[in-house]
């Protein structure tokens, strides 16, 4: 007869065998799954005439992508309608504030007339206000909740329909590192992207029974030139300094041509969030294993930047100094040209 061990040890090969199986075969699965692909969809990149926006959507072109881009400024939209036109792609540009509900709609009609429905959707349009909590207005925290939350709402709220009825679709929301940890001086930005990772991961967990998935998107500081057209206050040439320069840092910050494609990726398999960066993997996981420590870093942090009440609003283009005009920020400065965040970008 077998022994009370043998048994043990019997069962426990068996549980092990099918353990190995079960991973196997779903190892097998995630294989032979058909790889999401951008050739042939409608994308739509929200604030996709600069920055970020502009980089995913050079990206999507080169994949196949029909991708429409929309902005506010027209002038800065049609740059960049001419720019991914000459590569050949197959885009839309089209003014549209998405902090307005009806302007969204008819975008979004506007795409579907062009393009038909929306396939993928990359809220992407941001706004940064840097500077002291004391200079802060309320509307400084309307328009950061206006940009982040509720256009993104707007833009979804439109294309879910079609999604919906066609039972797929993607989702992807560009939150922030700053919407897993409050940075000191970036009060209502970080506010507004903490209200936009709750959106998206509700979303997530309510429309995946719809065949539709979101990606929660929280990166950390990226090179996309656009601290010329971020809105300082306080003393805004110090806080355009250290902004600008930290930036610049290839050690805090990441190329925005990375970023993109770590998105586009993240994107593709589905996933529910992408951390992007090491800084940001590293404070998000700092702020989840460590919350004390991480307030106390940030306060020591906020003691050494400027104090200033001054509640005046000034660009980033209009707060230069010779230390951000040196070669200590020549990387954003390079960005900001290659990427339509200057008045006359290089091609």
């Amino acid at each position: 007869m077998a022994s009370r061990n043998d048994k043990d040890a019997s069962r426990l090969s068996l549980g092990t065998l099918a353990a190995a199986g079960i991973g196997a075969a779903l190892g097998l699965r995630r294989v032979l799954k058909p790889r999401f692909q951008f050739a042939g969809r409608t994308v739509l990149v929200t604030g996709g005439s600069r920055g970020l926006g502009l980089v995913l959507a050079r990206l999507l072109l080169k994949e196949g992508a029909r991708v429409a881009i929309c902005g506010r400024e027209e002038s800065t939209l049609e740059r960049a309608r001419e720019e991914l036109e000459r590569g050949g792609g197959d885009v839309l540009a089209i003014p549209c504030d998405v902090t307005d509900p009806v302007q969204v709609e008819a975008m979004v009609a506007a795409i579907h007339e062009r393009f038909g429905a929306v396939d993928v959707l990359i809220n992407n349009a941001g706004t940064i206000q840097v500077g002291p909590l004391e200079s802060m207005t309320l509307e400084d925290f309307r328009e950061a909740m206006d940009t982040h939350l509720w256009a993104p709402l707007y833009t979804t709220l439109a294309v879910l329909p079609e999604m919906k009825r066609r039972g797929h679709g993607r989702i992807v929301n560009i939150s922030s590192v700053g919407g897993r940890v409050s940075i000191p001086h970036l009060v209502p930005y970080a506010a507004s992207k903490f209200a936009l990772v709750g959106l998206s991961d509700g979303m997530r967990a309510e429309l995946r029974q719809d065949g539709i998935l979101v990606t929660t998107v929280c990166p950390g500081l990226m090179r996309t030139g656009s601290p010329r057209n971020v809105w300082f206050k306080g003393n805004h040439e110090k806080e355009y300094a250290w902004f600008s320069l930290g930036d610049s840092m290839p050690f805090l910050s990441m190329s925005a041509e990375t970023a993109a494609r770590k998105i586009l990726e993240a994107c593709r398999r589905g996933d529910g969030e992408a951390l992007v960066g090491l800084p940001a993997k590293l404070a998000s996981l700092g702020r989840a294993l460590a919350p004390n420590l991480t307030a106390a870093v940030s306060a020591f942090v906020n003691r050494s930047l400027p104090q200033d009440s001054n509640t005046d609003r000034v660009r980033g283009s209009e707060s230069e100094t010779p230390l951000t005009q040196s070669w200590l920020t020549e990387l954003t400065r390079r960005a900001a040209e290659r990427n339509n965040e200057s008045e006359v970008p290089i091609h």
